[in-house]
């Protein structure tokens, strides 16, 4: 089981157009209401194991002041403002739409930006940082963000969104922290490394498939009228995608060394869109669900362009040391 699924976390580029494309044909047939049930257990499955393999002890370590400072000035003074231009010019009369399109651009960073940092030979300890200070940063703006830029047209609850980011940030990083070191100790940090730790990641790609065909089932019907909604919303997302790949890139090749330039740009490209989706499906009724549509698509942007970039890192940022 545990190879099966290791596979599938390994081919998210082909598991979620496949989930998505499953979640509409059930949609379309069988009434996708008593989903809903469901969101609260896929959302605890697609968070949690994500806290249990982030080591949060790492942010308090020096070094690479410069790529953690640069970073979080893109991820929270740059790229939610683009997120929301691009949602006004391309979501005018859905800010459901827009909403998504800003929670893709709010939260930062996620296990994923540590593993393609390390596959393009980047510096890994500073990517573990900026991931750690990414979600926490990112969770606690989350709501001031939303309330400022979309307030006008969508109904804002500051207190149940700031509730709902508890139940799915907080609580499940303090029971991953917890449930960590009981295993380190229980086990030791060798073999939790080897054995324990891969295991967590597929955990929490069944749940982000899970809801990626839940939100998908329950727009069915509406994007089955209006078909051409679903390239309406990938423009806007390749815009995003491409914004923040050149802009981090120009930073990091003009700015920082090799290995901080590298985590810099996976630290800002790679979104946190597992929470980014709890948050939209959980927080936001009704218009959640067109807001997480929009999130589950930009999955399918995010990891081919991940990949892409790691192909073109050595012609980038030249041969990594030896």
């Amino acid at each position: 089981m545990w190879k099966t699924l290791a596979a599938i976390t390994r081919n998210l580029t082909l598991a979620i157009p496949a989930l998505l494309a499953l979640g509409f044909a059930y949609g379309l047939f069988v009434d996708a209401a008593p989903l809903k049930a469901l969101i609260a257990p896929f959302t605890f499955l697609m968070v949690f194991p994500m806290m249990v393999t982030l080591d949060a002890r790492r942010v308090l370590e020096g070094g690479d002041v410069k790529a953690q400072a640069m970073a979080q000035a893109v991820n929270f003074g740059v790229i939610p403002l683009l997120a929301f231009g691009l949602g006004i010019l391309f979501f005018q009369g859905s800010p459901a739409m827009a909403l998504g399109l800003l929670l893709a651009g709010l939260v930062p960073t996620s296990g994923m930006t540590i593993s393609w940092t390390g596959l393009a030979r980047g510096n890994v300890a500073a990517a573990v940082k900026m991931t750690v200070l990414g979600l926490t940063i990112g969770s606690l703006a989350t709501p001031l963000y939303v309330k400022a830029l979309l307030g006008a047209e969508l109904e804002v609850n500051m207190a149940a969104v700031a509730a709902q980011i508890g139940l799915i940030v907080f609580l499940p990083l303090a029971a991953g922290q917890a449930a960590r070191f009981w295993m380190i100790r229980r086990y030791g940090r060798e073999r939790f490394k080897a054995a324990l730790a891969p295991r967590f990641p597929v955990l929490s790609t069944l749940g982000v498939l899970g809801i990626v065909f839940i939100a998908m089932a329950l727009k069915a019907r509406a994007i089955a009228a209006t078909p051409e909604m679903l390239p309406a919303i990938l423009v806007p997302l390749v815009v995003l995608y491409a914004v923040n790949f050149l802009l981090s890139t120009l930073l990091a090749k003009s700015m920082l060394p090799r290995g901080d330039g590298i985590a810099l740009v996976y630290g800002t490209v790679m979104r946190n869109l597992s929470i980014a989706l709890a948050i939209a499906i959980n927080a936001f009724g009704e218009q959640g669900s067109g807001a997480a549509l929009v999130i589950a698509l930009a999955y399918v942007v995010q990891v081919q362009a991940a990949a892409w970039y790691v192909r073109f890192t050595s012609r980038i940022y030249g041969p990594a040391p030896a």
